[in-house]
This record gives structure tokens, C-alpha cells and sequence, in this order.
């Protein structure tokens, strides 16, 4: 069965994104905002899929022709040729929001020429006192290798003498960009800018006849070829130190740069000429959340967190949730209830053991901070630290040594496997709460990502989820779920069987539905089983944000849809005859969640939690506002505007009036 590349259809989906930032409607910070995450997961396609086909490319084609689906080569001009035509738009769109922000009095300066003189002295006390002391200078010379940190900015400078130099851009220590109000209109000044008008500075005397803003991106997937000997910890935190080393996967220049200096950085950096993208003036503009949040008058209107009464009104959420257990949805509630869980586990006298899965924990998290009072309080913590979490993984490792020094138990990843499941079991004497989640455990990432988070002591749920973690602890192959869908334990026979059920109540003329809502959608066999179902007449609805490698072919439909809020929750909707099942969870359906990581979805027994999680999934289907068609040729299509609704506005007001 034919389906589509996962990579073009994953920059089919960041097209959609950059379609945000085209659309008028959209408030102009929001615009450059999304202007910014554009360009920010095109950095990191970068640095992992296409240095791993880049890698694939330079192997042996007839070893690996049966392991993969594609043509490394063909792919990879593909690949380019979209990214060509997404950048043409990018930039105009980019240029389009910055003369739009200027009637608004917000001037961002796109050259030196742009800057007023009356800002000449403060930007002048900037650079020698916040900037030209971070200011590290190279050397570049013919058959001498040039360095330079993956994903950096630096300015490559040629002078009239014939010598050429690197000089690196400070953004991280400093910010991107130099604010100055005045009068009422608010200046950013780009920093390559600050520095480019100091060069004299730099470089007393020199006549400089070229400048222009470069960066390398590296292969930046962690290699580790052997996860089942020696220490995996030790060997992570290696490669870590080894991302900046990787190989290069894309080279971004200044087009106006002279022929001789470009040629010259080619031969110094080794680099190839698929390696090359004409880029712009600026390069990292995903550092444009920096002006993002500088006039809210431009940007949406704060959504206060929808308050649950019953759990402000309660002295105890533990409690609570053993008479009556409570579905959440994020961010438009707060989460701070599932802080409180935490916070409540940490110093209850009857609590005796709690665990927890994390994936990517927030840099301040105070459910790390919890758990820390928990194991000094004198309870059993054991943590489950996936640490290879990409570009998470020194983050996750350092929050694993506080907790460890702490007293807390941590089990670092499994070898071959990532643990991706989203949970946490807090363990009383004779009873059990547990915490079901289809996002991360991160209290920064709520306030913008669409989650849901169930919190229960149904004690056949819970029962279950201490066989996940005994197996976490102990390796000991869990009894089996009844409950719970596990991957690596049947998740992906029980899809397979949901699906068949369906085809089954429709080949005998019953009401027949499948609903699905995922990140992701890959997996070829499940794919091909959604097909038979449509075509066997089961109303398949499939709301797919970002990959998603099936055709939608009559009678199939797929919606996508990209808003304020980044849709992350996954929902699994069957019909089955008029007792329908529903799960929630953390696993897309790709090869990798079904086979190679450990996921767990839950099921939403209680028949209001459904009516909820329905009515969502209605308002979404419906969006056509946000929401597009995924059509056979990958493109984003609008919809016709028939219902008018904007699902997560729509949510929002619906959440309202259920909990207000």
C-alpha cells in the first residue's frame, strides 16, 4: 500500500505552521511567533532526520535497500527542493509582519542603516559592557579546519588585506536582541547588528570590504551503538559532550556573501555541496520569542484557567479522588492541581511509596522538587528517568542526580527502548492514586501544549499500573493488562483487534466509528486497517497534527489542526456497537511508540468523562477556522466555512459552562 514519506509530510505539517504566520486574522506578535517556531523545528529536522539520510546516503544502498522504504539521494532533493520553496515564503512573510509591526510602534531593525543615531550611545555603552567581552575571534585560513558550535551564529568578516575571521554572536549570554524604547515606539536591534556597527572596535585600523551572519548545522542524534553492555548513564552523558562534533547536515549564509570568503569557509569547514542553503541576513530566528511578548495588545488574550470548584473547595485531593476520580484538561485548567497531587503526596503521614515516569521534566520543576521532600520525608521514591530524551537528556540526568542525592531510587533508561509513558502511582498502605497523562509530567509545557490527565484510585487501573512499574523496577514481564493498553504488551494486537471489531459490526449492517486524535500516524499496518475499514463502511475520523503517512482516499478525511495551543493529547474513540470504548494516552501510532518504546493509554470509563472528551473531539472535527483537509497531494486545504467554529476557543466556553 502506497503511503506518504514521513519527512515530506512532516514538512507538509511545518508549512502549516508557517500558514499561521501568513494569516492576517492572527494577531501580529502571535504571527512572529509562530514565524519563530518555524523556524526552530526546521532546525532541528535539520540536525536529526536529515543528517540520519544524510548518513544513510554515504552507507552501502544494497545493505539497507530492505531496511528502509525510500532513495536517501531522491529523498534528500525532495527534501531541499520543499524547504527552497517554504523558505521563499518564509522570508517574504517574515519582511510582511515586520512592516506591519512598525505601525504599531514596534521597529524591529533589519540592517544597520535602519537603527536611529539617537540610539547610537546606548547601543555604544551596550557593546562595551555586555557584549565585547564574551567576543571570541578565529582565524580562517586555506588548509586550516575551521570549528564551529553546532546551531551558533557568528559573523564571518573578510578585510581588504586579504585575512579573514570568525567572531561569534553572544546570544545566549546576552539575549538576541538590544530593546530600547523611545518615545513610543519600542526598537530590537538584531545583536549580529550591535556587533557589525563596533567592528572598528574589534579591529582597529582594518579595512573590512565584507560581513555577513553564518551558522552550521551538525548531526545532533545521540550515536550510541551498544545499549545493552557497560554503563548506558556514562555513555549518553559522553555522547552529549560529543553533539557538537557531529557531522554537518546544513550550512546557512548570507547569499550577499562574497564568492572568495564562502569558497574559502567551504574548504575550512570540509563541507559538501548539498550542504549549502542560501539563508537570510539573520539566521537562529526562532530567538524571536524574545519580542514576542512585548506588547500584549498584539498577541491573544490571556485564557484564565478554567477552575474545578470541587478540587479548590477540598482540604485533601487524595480524598477527593477516592470517592470520585477527575478528568483534566490542559492548559485551559490548571496545573496546579496536578502539583497539589504531588505536593499533598509528599507530606501525607499515610503515604508510603511513590513512583513516576518522566520523559522531559521542566528545567524548575516543582514536581522534581516534591519528590525530593517526599525522600526526605522518609518515602520510598522511585524514579523512572528517560535520558534519552532528545536534546532533553542533560537535563533529565541532572534532575536525576538531585533526586538520587535526595534518596530517591532512579532507573535510568532501557536499553533498546524508551519509556514515553506519561504516569505516576502514589501508594498508601491500602490504597493506590494514580495519575494517567498523555503529556509530559512538565509544568512549563502545560501552559501551552493540549493535554489531558486523568487522576483515580479505580484500584483495577491502579492495580495495573504497579505491574508497569514492578516491570520498570524489575524487568519481570507484567501480568497481563486488561485495563490498560502497554506497548511492548499487546498495544499494538489491541488496535489491531479494535479496528477488526469495527470492520466485523459493519460487515453485519451495524453503526460502525472510529475516532482517532494523534501527534502522529505512521505505523503501515494499522494504516492499512484503517483503510479496510472505511472501505468496509466504518466511519473512520482521523485528526492527525503533524506526520501522518496515510493517503486520505474517499472515503477517508483528515484534519489538521495548528492554534495557539499545540494539540498534543492522543484520543482513541470505538464505537463497539453501541458500547463504545475510549483511551487516552501517550502513544502515536508510529513504529517507534508501538514497537520501540513503552506507552500507556487509559481507559475513560466514566460516561461523562466520554460526553467530554466527544464534545472536543466534535469542535475539532468541525474547525474551520484553524483546522485544514489533509488532501492527497500533502497540501494543507482550508476548509469551507460551514460551522464556523475555532475548536479550541470552542473548548474553552464548553469547559466554561461544564465547571464555572
Amino acid at each position: 500500500m502506497k503511503l506518504f514519506d514521513r519527512d515530506l509530510s512532516w514538512l507538509s505539517f511545518n508549512y502549516r505552521v508557517l500558514m499561521e504566520a501568513m494569516d492576517k486574522s492572527v494577531p501580529l506578535l502571535e504571527r512572529l511567533k509562530f514565524i519563530a517556531i518555524y523556524s526552530s523545528n526546521l532546525d532541528e529536522f535539520f540536525r536529526v532526520r536529515v543528517a540520519n539520510i544524510r548518513n544513510l546516503e554515504k552507507m552501502d544502498q544494497k545493505k539497507i535497500n530492505k531496511h528502509i522504504d525510500f532513495v536517501p539521494g531522491k529523498l534528500l532533493k525532495q527534501i531541499k527542493d520543499e524547504v527552497g520553496t517554504q523558505l521563499s515564503e518564509y522570508g517574504s512573510t517574515f519582511h510582511e509582519i515586520i512592516e506591519e509591526l512598525k505601525a504599531e510602534n514596534i521597529f524591529i531593525c533589519q540592517s544597520t542603516e535602519d537603527i536611529p543615531k539617537k540610539l547610537t550611545t546606548d547601543i555604544l555603552h551596550f557593546f562595551k559592557t555586555q557584549v565585547s567581552g564574551l567576543l571570541r575571534i578565529k582565524e580562517i585560513s586555506k588548509g586550516k579546519n575551521l570549528f564551529l558550535d553546532n546551531q551558533a551564529i557568528y559573523l564571518a568578516v573578510r578585510f581588504k588585506s586579504g585575512e579573514n575571521k570568525v567572531i561569534n554572536i553572544p546570544a545566549e549570554e546576552v539575549g538576541r536582541f538590544f530593546k530600547k524604547k523611545h518615545n513610543s515606539t519600542t526598537y530590537f536591534i538584531f545583536l549580529d547588528d550591535v556587533i557589525r556597527l563596533h567592528l572598528d572596535l574589534i579591529f582597529p585600523g582594518a579595512e573590512i570590504v565584507d560581513c555577513c551572519a553564518i551558522k552550521l548545522n551538525k548531526d545532533a542524534d545521540l550515536q550510541i551503538r551498544d545499549e545493552f553492555t557497560g554503563d548506558l548513564v556514562k555513555k549518553i552523558e559522553k555522547q552529549i559532550q560529543k553533539r557538537n562534533l557531529g557531522d554537518p547536515s546544513r550550512f546557512l549564509f548570507d547569499p550577499k556573501v562574497n564568492d572568495k570568503l564562502l569558497k574559502l569557509l567551504i574548504d575550512s569547514l570540509d563541507l559538501d555541496e548539498e550542504d549549502l542553503t542560501p539563508g537570510g541576513r539573520y539566521h537562529n530566528l526562532n530567538d524571536l520569542h524574545e519580542i514576542c511578548f512585548s506588547d500584549p495588545s498584539q498577541a491573544y488574550a490571556p485564557l484564565p484557567p478554567i477552575a474545578v470548584k470541587e478540587l479548590d473547595e477540598t482540604r485533601s485531593i487524595l480524598k477527593y479522588i477516592e470517592e470520585k476520580e477527575i478528568l483534566l484538561h490542559f492548559p485551559y485548567q490548571s496545573y496546579d492541581y496536578i502539583l497539589q497531587f504531588f505536593n499533598e503526596a509528599a507530606i501525607d503521614p499515610e503515604v508510603e511509596e511513590i513512583n513516576v515516569t518522566f520523559y522531559r521534566m521542566a528545567k524548575k520543576s516543582m514536581i522534581g522538587e516534591a519528590l525530593i521532600s517526599a525522600a526526605k520525608n522518609g518515602k520510598k521514591v522511585a524514579v523512572f528517568m528517560e535520558v534519552k530524551a532528545r536534546f532533553d537528556e542533560a537535563n533529565n540526568l541532572s534532575w536525576a542526580r538531585r533526586l538520587r542525592e535526595a534518596g530517591a531510587k532512579i532507573i535510568y533508561s532501557l536499553p533498546g527502548l524508551k519509556v514515553h509513558a506519561k504516569v505516576a502511582l502514589v501508594m498508601k498502605r491500602d490504597k493506590m492514586y494514580g495519575f494517567f497523562g498523555t503529556g509530559n509530567l512538565n509544568e512549563k509545557t502545560s501552559e501551552i501544549y493540549g493535554d489531558l490527565g486523568l487522576l483515580t484510585s479505580d484500584k483495577e487501573m491502579t492495580l495495573e499500573l504497579s505491574y508497569v512499574f514492578q516491570h520498570l523496577l524489575t524487568k519481570y514481564a507484567p501480568p497481563e493488562f486488561r485495563q490498560l493498553i502497554v506497548s511492548q504488551f499487546g498495544a499494538f494486537e489491541r488496535f489491531g483487534e479494535m479496528i477488526d471489531r469495527e470492520i466485523k459490526n459493519a460487515e453485519a449492517g451495524k453503526e460502525a466509528r472510529i475516532i482517532l486524535k494523534v501527534n502522529n500516524l505512521q505505523e503501515p499496518t494499522l494504516i492499512e486497517k484503517l483503510h479496510q475499514a472505511a472501505q468496509k463502511g466504518v466511519d473512520v475520523k482521523l485528526i492527525v497534527r503533524s506526520i501522518c503517512c496515510l493517503i486520505p482516499k474517499k472515503p477517508i478525511k483528515i484534519k489538521r489542526i495548528v492554534d495557539r495551543y499545540l494539540e498534543h493529547s492522543r484520543v482513541f474513540y470505538f464505537f463497539n456497537d453501541g458500547d463504545p470504548e475510549m483511551y487516552l494516552g501517550s502513544a502515536d501510532w508510529m513504529n517507534r511508540n508501538l514497537h520501540r518504546r513503552i506507552e500507556v493509554c487509559f481507559p475513560v470509563n466514566d460516561d461523562h468523562m466520554k460526553q467530554e472528551v466527544l464534545t472536543m473531539l466534535k469542535f475539532q472535527w468541525q474547525d474551520d477556522e484553524k483546522g485544514v483537509w489533509l488532501n492527497t497531494k500533502m497540501h494543507n486545504k482550508r476548509p469551507k466555512k460551514e460551522h464556523n467554529v475555532r475548536a479550541q476557543m470552542a473548548i474553552y466556553e464548553y469547559l466554561k459552562s461544564q465547571y464555572g
